[in-house]
């Protein structure tokens, strides 16, 4: 077969050619149904048994378009290059140390320049002005911190050829909501992020009841019991004793919010103790955070590795009266494309080895639809 079997357009062509075909390695791939038989080769390698059996499903359900992996599946499972088959990624808790900011920004330029794009919650850096942990200053604040990761992304992006890709996210409680909110208001800032606002339940409650909302943080002094709040905060099991900043109406931040929104199409929102609620790994994580464009909820060093399977291609009669959907077959190719992806975490380099534990313990896939 040759690639005229498959591809409608030239620039289908091109985009396969610059972006998928594997040109390395002892014989470079001429059509994309040799970059097919590369990628159910890989997948199929790590089966205990029929191996063989289980190449000629994955090829079956890859060949016309019928099942789509992911871009950095295609683009690398089988070859030699040193890069993640996971699109989306979360970085661990960031320590609210300058040890531990510069080691989460390490971490999280490995993972980018691996191929993988991340989210981060910057929820547990402490607000601007409050005490330092050391030297007798003051915290500059996690939208501050933020500039430094936009600038890695940045500098990543430019010696390389694909564009990287952040989440950025803070709770709605946390002292800094606001200028979170308001930060891309401002030319030019965090150009590198997707933003997100950590909503929860309580705070919807007081917008539509028009109560305050406590701005907190979990630092202790000496403040009075009616100063202090328990709160579930990122990276504790058990609610900690977080002191009260300020309080804001409940019912303007959430103005705030759509007009930034409207104005700038940032922060988007994430209904934090819903996903928790929904998640089917409550017992073993707890979410903060989503990939870059907001498609899947992950736990600290989580991953994703993502497909659609091309509904199109599952018509028979197209553009007839007799046209149906084959229903059979999608769910045949669903079952294939599911042991597909369960597939790749195990064959897949991962930049950290507690992504590769987190992601082998969650077996966390997304089979979407396309087409």
């Amino acid at each position: 077969m040759t690639n005229e079997d498959f591809f409608e357009s030239q620039l289908a062509r091109d985009i396969w050619d610059a972006k998928y075909r594997y040109s390395g390695g002892p014989a470079p791939e001429v059509s994309i149904r040799d970059t097919w038989q590369r990628v159910a080769n890989a997948t199929a390698r790590v089966e205990a048994g029929d191996q063989d059996g289980w190449r000629t499903r994955f090829l079956g359900v890859l060949e016309g378009f019928r099942f789509l992996p992911g871009g950095r599946i295609l683009a690398g499972a089988g070859t030699r290059h040193a890069t993640t088959l996971c699109n989306c990624f979360v970085m661990g808790l960031i320590e609210d140390s300058m040890e531990g900011i510069f080691e989460q920004l390490k971490e999280g330029a490995l993972t980018m320049q691996w191929g993988g794009g991340i989210g981060v919650d910057f929820s547990t850096l402490r607000p601007q002005g409050a005490p330092a942990a050391m030297r007798n200053t003051t915290a500059s604040g996690p939208v501050s911190f933020m500039g430094v990761w936009d600038a890695m992304c940045g500098a990543l992006m430019s010696t390389g050829s694909r564009r990287g890709a952040m989440m950025g996210t803070l709770r709605c409680d946390h002292p800094d909501v606001r200028t979170f909110v308001n930060a891309k208001r401002a030319a030019g800032a965090l150009q590198n992020f997707n933003l997100s606002l950590q909503v929860t339940d309580q705070f919807m409650e007081a917008v539509a009841a028009d109560r305050p909302l406590p701005l907190c943080f979990p630092l202790a002094g000496s403040e009075t019991a009616a100063q202090m709040r328990l709160l579930r905060w990122p990276g504790a099991d058990v609610e900690l004793p977080c002191r009260l900043f300020a309080s804001v109406s409940a019912r303007e931040l959430w103005d705030e919010v759509m007009t930034a929104a409207f104005e700038t199409a940032e922060p988007g929102v994430l209904f934090v103790d819903r996903i928790n609620r929904f998640n089917n790994l409550y017992y073993r994580e707890h979410i903060t955070t989503t990939n870059p464009c907001g498609e899947i909820p992950l736990p600290p060093y989580g991953a994703c590795v993502l497909g659609s399977l091309n509904l199109a291609t599952f018509v028979r009669d197209a553009y007839s009266p007799s046209a149906e959907l084959e229903l059979r077959e999608l769910a045949q190719a669903a079952a294939v494309a599911t042991r597909f992806l369960d597939n790749v975490i195990d064959c897949s380099p991962f930049p950290l080895s507690e992504q590769r534990e987190q992601a082998q313990g969650a077996r966390r896939i997304g089979l979407g639809l396309t087409g």
